[in-house]
């Protein structure tokens, strides 16, 4: 008897634990949109939404411009692999979201990222409702006091591939090997 009830108990278990593998799998690999509406500014000043990451596969990625080294080498390289990519990755967007947008006001990021790539478009807008985007889309960010009243910013360093529907595709993590970044920058052409 204690033997059906100790297989019976296993059998729920691994239909829960395949449940769970199954949610998990839909959500990252859903054609849904990731993250939620948000209405922003870009570089220029114009108006920007959600809509912008649908039509054709993103890369986005979280930052500042204050930043000492992670924004801008992550800036660099996603130039690189752009260019990289050539004619196969003309439909690719690329994406710099502010997360100090007290200090990123649109001419402050249409000067940082003009720097950098003509190739990137840089977002900010109210800090409420950037801090609202953070969030949806999984994104950790914290202001950290410095001495003398300055801060920096705590903050997700990778960067988050969307496919053609907005959906989440995966990530290309902050000093990843180039051609592993390449490689996924093809599958998502590819498949997403």
């Amino acid at each position: 008897m204690m033997r059906f009830i100790l297989v019976g108990i296993l059998v729920v278990m691994a239909a829960g634990v395949g449940w769970l593998t199954f949610d998990w799998y839909r959500k990252t690999n859903s054609s849904e949109a990731y993250g939620a509406p948000f209405t922003l500014v870009d570089q220029k000043g114009a108006e920007i939404s959600e809509a912008a990451f649908r039509g054709h596969p993103s890369a986005v990625f979280f930052g500042f411009t204050h930043c000492p080294e992670v924004c801008p080498t992550t800036l660099v390289e996603m130039d690189s692999w752009l260019k990289k990519l050539g004619d196969e990755g003309r439909d690719v967007r690329a994406y710099f979201v502010s997360i100090d947008p007290e200090r990123d006001t649109p001419e402050t990021m249409n000067t940082y990222v003009g720097n950098v790539s003509d190739r990137i478009t840089g977002i900010t807008g109210d800090p409420e409702k950037v801090a609202a985007m953070a969030k949806a889309f999984g994104i950790y960010a914290r202001k950290v006091p410095l001495d003398g009243g300055d801060y920096t910013m705590d903050h997700t360093a990778s960067v988050l591939l969307l496919n053609r529907e907005g959906g989440f595709f995966g990530t290309i993590a902050y000093g990843e090997d180039p051609d592993t970044a390449l490689a996924k920058l093809k599958r998502l052409i590819a498949e997403g």
